[in-house]
């Protein structure tokens, strides 16, 4: 296991794990973010907790590294999907989602590399 892997699979989890909390506490910053890309309020839990499921498969990677790759598998879809929430109504701010995307995308190469 290489330092690169651990490394990025704790920033990834930090990332992701941070955002599935404020998700799931009902922070105002996921729900005006949801009104905005109109989805319905009540999906912001469930939103949380992928994130909480994704940040919990990459940690289990770093025991069983097959569930890191499917973990930060669907965190790229996961952010593939938050990405056509924001093109779909217009929304141009993708800063943030960038952030995210290329964290997991970059898990999702280290983790990828690690395997074989």
């Amino acid at each position: 296991m290489s330092a690169a892997y651990v490394t990025v699979t704790l920033v990834t989890a930090f990332f992701t794990g941070s955002a599935a909390v404020f998700y799931l506490i009902g922070h105002e910053y996921p729900k005006s973010q949801a009104d905005m890309k109109r989805i319905p309020r009540r999906y912001v839990p469930v939103l949380g907790g992928l994130l909480a499921a994704g940040t919990t498969g990459l940690l289990t990677g770093l025991a069983v590294p097959a569930l890191g790759t499917a973990a930060a598998i669907g965190l790229v879809l996961y952010f593939t999907g938050a990405l056509v929430a924001h093109l779909r109504v217009g929304s141009r701010n993708l800063i943030g989602w960038a952030v995210f995307a290329v964290t997991v995308t970059t898990n999702l190469i280290v983790n990828v590399t690690q395997l074989y």
